[in-house]
């Protein structure tokens, strides 16, 4: 048995009462004190710190999966690869530190010839971190979008503590997790205060509203989300609020790709929406086929029988509420259907409608059911596409199942590009990989941030700021600034970028 298993012999239980107002301000500032320590820790100390995070939490994983288990109803496999998905994001962002390039690190020389028709002065731009960051876990993604998911790892890679607003879905993992990161942070050293948990949505409130705070960050629900938003946007120091809120994920599928695949474009639909049971924010939720389509033929025929229960009852109850609005909208039909759609444990539900339905009742139908559903939608005219594609709004991902052929793909991809953050040639959306490249984000209501992302190495980016020093001394610049740093980092010098 591991010194952490040892440490954790049994599931710690999450408190009876939530936060009170009172410990959340003590916590608050604590987190600001933490803040003044770790933003002026060196990068390799705040990299050797994110890995004995990861080191922790993977040793801890024969305590925490049988506790996910219990609370979440996912599968043990599954469970495995997020904890591994979880870790290794703690490693990216620590070589992400490490290599220095997040901080955009810029030179200018003064000259006096400066073209612009004045003398330019010595000038020298690097990024610090925001502050402390209160981060709102998920329920769907019990460790990579929870108490040390991708929010808190980024957050803590730039620099910023993290006060976590513990999710109710999974209480006794939350409280045990949080427990293998701040033992693993003092073990490592770490400033007292760097993280915390607190519980309860109030007690969230609480902590977005106190004036240490400089950031939030926000996976789950538009309501939720955009109410978390309005306070961090109305406090009288207003603060950056980093939310993902939720997701149709359209998939348009020409004639041409209908002709040559639709059977297997059936498949992996099949295998994408149920994904998880449908409980992933890239679940693609419509599917836009040409009338008559062998995709359609080949769902209606489809296996339906897969199920298993939903993460909480709030879940269940919020699946079967939406299904049962989109079921009884005129011009909205069963294409196929489970043998058991009822109950904590849905077999999926395929609805089917056409294009004119969709557009006539665009506010209604084009909406979020988090869970087995999709809604399969036919239209005669590609441009019908086109027209779908420039009515909807802001996206995590848009899908086009095509030819290179098609002419309409060039116009897709036209619309597409300015309606959602992450576009898919002929793949499907579910699964999102933590990379350099990755965007997850897009307009709102996907997001309250589209120029940001809450997945991948960018993501950093969120929780710092931009500070330029004009004349200043050597010895009071940031080392990646000056002259002889201790660690060469990448800088744009006087434009040229320097490796």
């Amino acid at each position: 048995m591991t010194t952490t298993e040892t440490g954790l012999a049994r599931a710690l239980m999450a408190p009876a009462e939530p936060t009170t107002d009172e410990e959340v301000d003590r916590i608050v500032a604590a987190s600001a004190e933490a803040s003044r320590i770790w933003a002026n820790t060196d990068r390799a100390e705040r990299s050797r710190v994110l890995e004995a995070i990861a080191d922790a939490l993977e040793d801890a994983a024969s305590v925490l999966i049988p506790i996910a288990q219990r609370e979440t109803h996912l599968p043990e496999g599954r469970l495995n690869g997020e904890l591994k998905r979880t870790s290794f994001q703690l490693r990216l962002f620590a070589e992400t530190v490490r290599e220095g390039g997040y901080l955009d690190a810029r030179i200018d020389h003064a000259d006096p010839e400066w073209p612009m028709g004045a003398p330019r002065p010595e000038l020298r731009r690097s990024q610090v971190p925001l502050g402390p960051v209160v981060v709102f876990a998920a329920s769907n993604f019990p460790f990579a979008f929870s108490v040390a998911g991708g929010d808190t790892a980024s957050a803590l890679a730039a620099g910023c503590p993290v006060i976590l607003k513990a999710h109710s879905g999974h209480p006794d993992l939350s409280a045990t997790t949080g427990a293998v990161v701040r033992t693993a942070l003092q073990s490592a050293g770490a400033p007292s205060g760097l993280f915390e948990l607190v519980w309860g949505a109030e007690a969230g409130r609480t902590a977005l509203s106190n004036p240490h705070v400089k950031a939030g960050a926000f996976t789950g629900s538009i309501a939720g989300g955009r109410a978390l938003f309005d306070i961090a946007s109305s406090r009288p120091e207003p603060i950056p609020f980093f939310g993902e809120l939720g997701s149709v994920n359209p998939v348009f599928v020409t004639r041409a790709a209908d002709a040559a695949r639709g059977a297997e474009i059936a498949s992996e639909f099949t295998g994408s929406f149920t994904l998880g049971s449908g409980q992933f924010c890239t679940k693609p939720g419509l599917l836009l086929v040409p009338s008559g389509a062998t995709v359609t033929e080949a769902l209606r025929g489809t296996e339906l029988s897969q199920s298993a229960p939903l993460l909480n009852e709030r879940i269940v109850m919020g699946f079967h509420e939406t299904l049962e609005r989109l079921s009884s909208k005129p011009g909205i039909g069963v294409l196929r259907r489970g043998p058991s759609p009822e109950g904590n444990a849905p077999t999926p539900t395929l609805l089917a409608t056409d294009v004119a339905t969709l557009l006539a009742h665009l506010d209604e139908l084009f909406t979020e059911c988090f869970g087995p559903t999709a809604l399969v939608v036919t239209y005669d005219d590609e441009q019908e596409l086109v027209d779908v594609a420039e009515a909807i709004d802001g996206q995590l991902t848009a899908t086009l199942i095509a030819e290179e052929t098609d002419a309409v793909a060039a116009d897709l991809t036209r619309v597409l590009v300015n309606k959602a953050g992450r576009l898919l040639w002929n793949q499907w959306p579910t699964g999102v990989s933590v990379t350099y490249a990755q965007q997850h984000g897009g307009p709102y209501p996907a997001t309250t941030a589209p120029a940001t992302t809450s997945v991948g190495t960018a993501g950093i980016a969120r929780f710092l700021r931009a500070v330029a020093f004009q004349n200043y001394p050597q010895h009071l610049l940031p080392d990646e600034l000056a002259d002889s740093p201790t660690t060469l980092v990448p800088r744009r010098v006087n434009g040229i970028l320097q490796k």
